[in-house]
């Protein structure tokens, strides 16, 4: 029976997981919602500092010490250990991967906002035109 250490260690798994999909991700959702930019922008700037800084999200440890706190020994059984542990942590991680990672984050989210202020400049410019005739 999952002690409550260990419940709470696979909660901040999950936590952790919608965390890197909200800062991959989330980008698409300003294109909706502008307002979840005030969210996303620091998100996705502090997700890329911990690759670029080879660092450690602080999410990690806690997790690691609620495990230890349950009795686990690693991350054998269960759903969450076996699926969505080894996207967070694979063990093939390295620096040179850690940086493309990080590069990617910035890529992705640095496409979707140039794309939004492309598409509000646009507006703003073509704001109060009436219709063309030719």
């Amino acid at each position: 029976m999952p002690t409550l250490a260990s419940l709470l260690a696979d909660l901040v798994v999950l936590l952790h997981l919608t965390f890197v999909v909200f800062v991959v991700f989330g980008g698409l959702l300003v294109l909706r919602w502008r307002r979840i930019a005030w969210l996303h922008v620091p998100a996705f700037v502090w997700a890329a500092a911990i690759e670029f800084g080879g660092w450690i999200c602080p999410l990690t440890p806690l997790e690691n010490r609620l495990r230890e706190m349950s009795g686990a020994g690693g991350y054998a059984g269960g759903f969450v250990e076996r699926y969505l542990v080894p996207v967070l942590y694979p063990e093939e991680l390295t620096r040179e991967i850690q940086i493309a990672l990080g590069l990617a984050v910035l890529l992705i989210n640095l496409s979707i906002y140039g794309f939004l202020l492309r598409r509000r400049k646009s507006y703003a410019e073509n704001k109060g035109q009436g219709p063309r005739c030719t």
